[in-house]
């Protein structure tokens, strides 16, 4: 297709995708889920695994290979301008206070079902048919665990900014211990790529390329986005040219931390969290949400569906895999979190609610898959196993969540209604 065909292809691809995600959500909305779940849905209706199944030619006209890089690319910048929001709200003085609980909620919620990833790797790569043939356990082991820690980053915070739970404890925890887990798993992952490709240099570029984009954004670039700040307050128009200038930073930070292999949405977070809170953070919040959430961001949920297939799975063996699977990943990752939260002495409600948030692990998990299935790591059977795993437990988030932590009555809290956990701010 020329470049003329893949764009008049683009704007019927969007309209279709807008169309069946604003359905979707309102359908999941209706089951107690959030919106955002059901852009995932949508994404997988409209994949080979329905959509396709259903109308192979159609699905093919409407998706052609030839188009999925404009939609990437696309999905790309709308999660970036989303995860720069989120980090816009997030209140580092309520990390600050509970920094002890995030770290050890963190290390917990990557190290236990890091743990349990390794064992179900050297018991799959025993039997065969998970791994390719020239992965070894060394390298079988530590991808495993990584894609069994990571938690979805994005979708967490886009729950806990649609339940309006930014500014409390149980958010900046979630937040800031999603944040450390993702990004501790992404060095995992750059130390297996490493190890796979031969060359020590990812793994460097990983870990050393993400201290120093936190130390350079948090000292040099507090006083440049002071600055940049402070300009925009004195007119209009020049809140409208530092804005400009603002987003040529968050495109910066995004291509260097793809560059050094963390992916882009942590280096837009980071630069949010540094931007000063005031007047000119509300108008940047008020000109790019609107567009990232409604237009940009589903595109994010539609791609990853189109590379997502259900039909692999297709005996008991199999399925008892995927129970083993699912099952290491909540005891791991629920259950790890909250034993940690109750052992730095946060409420038996707060690790309930900081354990069901943290469980989630969406399209972060499908990235760390697709990366693995791309580089020959694993095979479409693995692929589709944990790939169940991460909708399992992504659609659990949030009734889970609702339930021990809005509904729930626990002995150390009285009864709160929804809407007035949601309401609820830490002073």
């Amino acid at each position: 297709m020329t470049p003329f065909e893949l764009s008049v292809r683009f704007f019927l691809q969007l309209a279709a995708i807008l169309c069946v995600c604003r359905f979707v959500s309102w359908a999941a909305t209706r089951f107690g889920q959030p919106p955002v779940v059901g852009e995932m849905i949508a994404g997988v209706l409209l994949g080979p695994s329905l959509f396709g199944l259903l109308a192979p030619h159609w699905q093919a006209q409407l998706f052609p290979p030839a188009s999925k890089p404009i939609l990437f690319s696309v999905a790309q910048v709308g999660l970036v301008l989303y995860m720069f929001i989120v980090g816009l709200e997030f209140r580092i003085d309520l990390v600050r206070d509970k920094l002890r609980s995030a770290l050890s909620i963190s290390a917990s919620g990557i190290l236990a079902p890091f743990v349990l990833g390794c064992v179900i790797a050297a018991w799959l790569l025993g039997r065969g048919g998970f791994f390719n043939s020239n992965v070894n356990l060394w390298q079988a082991m530590p991808y495993l665990g990584a894609a069994m820690a990571i938690t979805a980053f994005p979708m967490l915070a886009r729950i806990i900014v649609e339940r309006r739970l930014t500014g409390t404890a149980v958010g900046a925890l979630a937040l800031a211990a999603g944040a450390i887990d993702d990004a501790a798993a992404w060095c995992v992952l750059a130390l297996v790529l490493a190890s796979f490709a031969q060359d020590a240099t990812i793994a460097l570029y990983a870990i050393g390329g993400s201290l120093l984009l936190v130390a350079v954004t948090f000292t040099l670039g507090k006083r440049l986005l002071g600055t940049i700040a402070s300009r925009a307050e004195r007119s209009e128009n020049d809140s409208r040219l530092m804005f400009g200038w603002m987003l040529v930073l968050l495109m910066l930070v995004a291509w260097y931390t793809d560059t050094i292999g963390i992916y882009a949405v942590f280096g837009a977070f980071v630069l949010g969290a540094a931007v000063p809170r005031g007047k000119f953070s509300e108008d940047i919040q008020k000109r790019i949400e609107p567009l990232a959430t409604q237009l940009l961001l589903p595109l994010f949920f539609i791609y990853s569906g189109l590379n997502t297939r259900f039909d692999l799975v297709n005996d008991a063996g199999l399925w008892g895999v995927a129970f083993v699977v699912l099952a290491a990943a909540v005891i791991g990752k629920m259950g790890a979190c909250y034993l940690a939260a109750r052992a730095c002495g946060e409420s038996h409600r707060d690790g309930l609610g900081v354990g069901a948030l943290m469980n989630a692990r969406g399209l972060m998990e499908l990235i760390i898959l697709n990366i693995g299935l791309e580089r020959g790591l694993i095979t479409p059977t693995l692929f589709t196993i944990m790939v169940l795993m991460a909708i399992v437990t992504t659609l659990m988030a949030t009734p889970l969540f609702e339930w021990v932590y809005l509904r729930r009555r626990t002995p150390d809290t009285a009864p709160v209604s929804p809407r007035d956990a949601c309401a609820t701010r830490v002073e």
